[in-house]
């Protein structure tokens, strides 16, 4: 990849050209000579400055996505040319996903003994970030995402669904969303898609998390699930993740949407859509 690109791809990552510059071994003048050039050569602006933060305008974004899928394609050119050792397959999943839904495709992957692969469970905003960088091929993730800015399939829709004990007053119930007042909410860490999707569903009602009388962060759904058991907390999951347990319940909420997307990603314009088909495809085709 051109010198510049990866410049730039750099900055786009650190959002500092002093960091970038100890990042690429250069010094900071150099930096934002190779920044100018390509604004020069594109007779576009790249970044904007609000104060004294870094930012990328609207032409730098789309620049962005492109060296990101000229990168992957370059790399995967090299290593078919170079014929270099067997291809592992990256992907990643969030975990919600990585948890359960992945189990039969990972099996039947991995039954060809010619084949091998590397999963990564991470929450949303991780492996977004390492897809950008080319360091994962596809990512499986719940919810929303800027669709315009990549290439997707939908993998297929699931319940999102209220957690609590056995023996809370909402188990097997449909409550108002004014009923979660000053309850215990045990929630995903900040960047996770469960916790995205339950906050936007508080605000598109006029609520926030400050309707709970205490919000516990955990980042892993088993002891999450063990503390909701245990008349801890109530909490919102998928239906996948909330498995048959005799201690667990399920509510739903009025008013919320009940199915959301788990979704393949891979960067646009990519070689990787040759490795989405080769994980997905066959079991797709045996479920029509």
């Amino acid at each position: 990849m051109e010198t510049r690109l990866r410049t730039f791809l750099s900055l786009c990552k650190t959002m500092n050209y002093r960091e970038t510059a100890s990042l690429v071994n250069l010094t900071q003048p150099a930096v934002t000579k190779q920044i100018q050039s390509l604004q020069e050569e594109y007779n576009v602006k790249l970044f904007n400055y609000t104060g004294r933060t870094l930012t990328l305008t609207e032409q730098g974004l789309l620049l962005k996505h492109y060296a990101e899928s000229h990168y992957y394609n370059e790399t995967e050119l090299l290593r078919l040319l170079c014929r270099t050792e067997k291809r592992v397959l990256r992907l990643g999943a969030t975990k919600s996903i990585g948890d359960s839904v992945l189990d039969a495709y990972l099996k039947r992957y991995l039954q060809d003994e010619s084949q091998n692969l590397s999963l990564i469970v991470e929450n949303t905003t991780n492996l977004f970030s390492l897809l950008e960088a080319s360091a994962l091929d596809f990512i499986v993730v719940e919810g929303l995402f800027q669709k315009e800015n990549y290439d997707f399939r939908l993998l297929r829709r699931e319940r999102f669904v209220g957690l609590c004990s056995s023996s809370h007053p909402f188990a097997g119930k449909s409550i108002r969303f004014e009923e979660l007042r000053d309850h215990n909410l045990l929630l995903r860490e900040q960047g996770s898609g469960t916790r995205n999707i339950f906050e936007q569903e508080l605000q598109s009602h006029g609520y926030n998390l400050s309707i709970f009388s205490r919000v516990t962060e955990i980042s892993s759904f088993q002891p999450l699930k063990k503390l909701v058991s245990q008349g801890l907390g109530i909490s919102f999951v998928y239906q996948s993740i909330a498995q048959v347990d005799e201690n667990l319940a399920q509510f739903t909420v009025e008013g919320m949407v009940e199915e959301h997307e788990f979704t393949i990603v891979w960067l646009k314009n990519t070689t990787a859509l040759h490795y989405v088909d080769a994980f997905f495809q066959k079991q797709e085709n045996d479920n029509q």
